[in-house]
């Protein structure tokens, strides 16, 4: 049964990495790239891309006043958001050097580069730095999580569980004792030699 998921694990590694060639064929249409962390758009790309900007008065006549009404309710996430980013980073800061794990780097997970687009006005630039933000931060709290969980309880749930983060599949099975006991130290000791698996 081990090696059926680890089969099936191996090949969601290579499904993984055909999707990142898909993407950066797609980035290559779209005549642009990415250059040590950097967008750099091929020539002519920006001008296009300023002639498909639809200005701020027509934005908002096309947004519907509930939508508007949103706004507050929506940005009030950014306290808890900034929060759980300062907590988790302090936590991780404080507990994985004595657990003997690296740190997750934040800037894999909090990407904002949208507002670098030229057809995006000011408001939709805006709300592009704020996804980009909370969605970040989520993955990044994700990340650690998932990493604690693996060096303290690694142990499948006996419930299917949604949205798995990439260590789950390797945990052992639930109501599998001797499995815990014997895999538990080797469970650890992948988190202080390697990055995490790819899902």
């Amino acid at each position: 049964m081990a090696t059926r998921i680890e089969r099936m694990m191996e090949r969601l590694k290579e499904l993984q990495g055909e999707l990142e060639a898909a993407f950066e064929e797609r980035r290559a249409a779209l005549r642009y790239q990415v250059v040590r962390r950097r967008v750099v758009f091929e020539a002519g790309v920006r001008a296009q891309h300023r002639a498909a900007r639809v200005k701020l008065s027509v934005f908002l006549a096309r947004t519907r006043p509930l939508v508007v009404l949103t706004t507050p309710v929506i940005y009030s996430l950014i306290v808890p958001i900034a929060l759980l980013d300062l907590f988790v980073t302090v936590f991780q800061l404080i507990c994985f050097p004595i657990y003997g794990m690296e740190r997750v780097k934040r800037r894999d997970h909090i990407v904002i580069d949208r507002h670098l687009l030229a057809y995006l006005n000011g408001i939709q630039k805006l709300n592009c730095v704020y996804c980009g933000y909370g969605n970040g931060v989520i993955s990044y709290a994700r990340e650690i999580a998932g990493r604690t969980e693996q060096y303290w309880c690694p142990i499948k749930h006996a419930r299917r569980v949604n949205g798995q983060h990439p260590y789950y599949p390797g945990f052992v099975d639930y109501a599998d004792a001797e499995a815990f006991h014997a895999q538990l130290d080797t469970l650890r000791d992948q988190l202080r030699r390697r990055d995490p698996p790819k899902a």
